[in-house]
């Protein structure tokens, strides 16, 4: 009985290490985006966003904290903030649930950089759209960096100002910067 105890104990030992084994949790992590327009640049980082990516499986998940971005002005920070554009009161989270779809060409024990097709969906403002996006993934001795650089369109998302000053200063697309250490 003793014997059969402890080859359970065993057995369990080992799936359960094998399975924490192959995710991976981020332990820094930036999210910037960036927007031109004819009246001022507009950059925010973010730097609390909380990622896990499954070596086996390629999934991916982020959660993105909305009240976290970081302006250079306050005033951005407010509006950006406010129900008239992105209302992180009542929506205090984005979401992304994905795959690497090309998991199997990404070889964790192996230094080098990989190309990455991400598939997936986004969560912003209440609304979920599937993205298909491009990364790479970057493996040196016992670190594993994911970085992407994509375009939203602010009106998938319900974002958009028809008319006023804010429809003029804000773009109408926003260039996304994603870098994750594993």
């Amino acid at each position: 009985m003793k014997k059969l105890s402890l080859l359970i104990a065993i057995v369990a030992f080992i799936v359960t290490s094998s399975a924490y084994g192959q995710k991976l949790v981020s332990s820094k992590s930036q999210i910037k985006f960036f927007s031109t327009t004819p009246a001022e640049n507009i950059e925010a980082n973010n730097y609390a966003t909380v990622g896990t990516l499954d070596k086996e499986t390629g999934a991916v998940i982020f959660s993105i904290p909305m009240q976290s971005f970081e302006f250079e002005k306050a005033l951005m920070q407010k509006h950006y903030n406010s129900d008239k554009f992105l209302n992180t009161k009542e929506f205090p989270k984005a979401k992304l649930k994905g795959k690497i779809t090309n998991i199997n060409e990404i070889d964790f024990t192996k230094d080098g950089s990989y190309n990455a097709n991400v598939e997936g969906d986004l969560t912003l403002k209440g609304v979920t759209k599937p993205i298909s996006e491009k990364g790479t993934v970057v493996v040196k001795g016992n670190k594993v960096d994911v970085k992407s650089k994509f375009n939203l369109t602010l009106a998938d998302y319900g974002i958009s100002f028809v008319k006023g000053k804010p429809a003029s200063n804000i773009a109408k697309s926003v260039e996304v910067t994603v870098q994750v250490e594993y």
